[in-house]
């Protein structure tokens, strides 16, 4: 799997899964963060895209679960509503990079997305 996409919007989450299949990658939408560490631990993604506003959402949680199931540690993609600013900067200190706000985020996937899911480089 190439990535991995957090989000309990339905309608945002076929958006985004279209957008990477007309660039010929697999996005596999999930709608909690354990169904993403079960969703990694059966298939490591090289790219986990996280929206910070869903429900039940402990990003440090997260982030330490993909640690522990993933010997290749993914890229982590966080968006979030642009005036929520101090969750936008944990999620940076966290380790996600980028952090962007959802407008951007969305304006950015088509041109950034093949990019992000390329496996890191050591």
């Amino acid at each position: 799997m190439e990535g991995l996409l957090l989000s309990d919007d339905l309608l945002f989450a076929s958006r985004v899964i279209g957008t990477a299949h007309g660039l010929g990658l697999t996005i596999k939408a999930v709608r909690s963060p354990e169904a993403a560490l079960a969703a990694a631990r059966d298939a490591p993604p090289a790219l986990v895209l996280i929206d910070l506003a869903n429900p039940g959402l402990v990003l440090e949680e997260l982030i330490a679960g993909l640690r522990s199931v993933c010997a290749v540690q993914p890229r982590l993609v966080a968006y979030g509503s642009h005036v929520h600013v101090a969750q936008l900067e944990a999620a940076r200190a966290a380790g996600c990079d980028p952090v962007l706000p959802r407008s951007r985020f969305v304006e950015e996937l088509p041109r950034r997305l093949a990019d992000w899911a390329k496996p890191p480089t050591s």
